[in-house]
């Protein structure tokens, strides 16, 4: 198994009210004809799916998937960039759990949770600089 992730399934209730809220913060759809919202992202895809078509994908009761303890992370180019993304997400519909603030390893953070649930990580990190396409990589390599 070659080291990445190729596509990142949410299970909503609802894909199309999570779709909105990703849309408000700029995001655009690919086509896609088999049920999931997709959007590309830098090599990977994420997927909005109905969470109870999921459960019959993988053949469990949707009470088993319950709420994982995953979140999803964004790095921005700036420690300013983390307050302005967390404050379009609040107005996008997201509920701020963390307000941007310094982290004790020498990065700035903030969460939200999206109105589907999940849980986003908004970060700078000055020692893994993005790339020029936006790439992240640990440590910066």
């Amino acid at each position: 198994m070659e080291q990445r992730v190729s596509l990142i399934t949410v299970g909503v209730e609802d894909p199309e009210t999570a779709a909105r809220f990703y849309e408000a913060l700029g995001w655009k759809r690919v086509d896609s004809p088999d049920g999931v919202i997709a959007y590309d992202l830098i090599g990977q895809t994420l997927g909005l799916y109905p969470i109870s078509a999921l459960a019959d994908e993988i053949g469990v009761d949707v009470g088993t998937l319950g709420q994982g303890a995953l979140t999803l992370s964004y790095n921005c180019r700036s420690k300013e960039d983390v307050a302005q993304l967390l404050t379009r997400a609040q107005a996008a519909g997201a509920e701020v759990l963390k307000q941007a603030s310094d982290v004790f390893w020498g990065g700035h953070h903030g969460y939200f949770r999206a109105p589907c649930g999940t849980i986003w990580e908004v970060a700078y990190n000055p020692f893994s600089a993005l790339g020029p396409d936006g790439a992240f990589r640990w440590n910066g390599y």
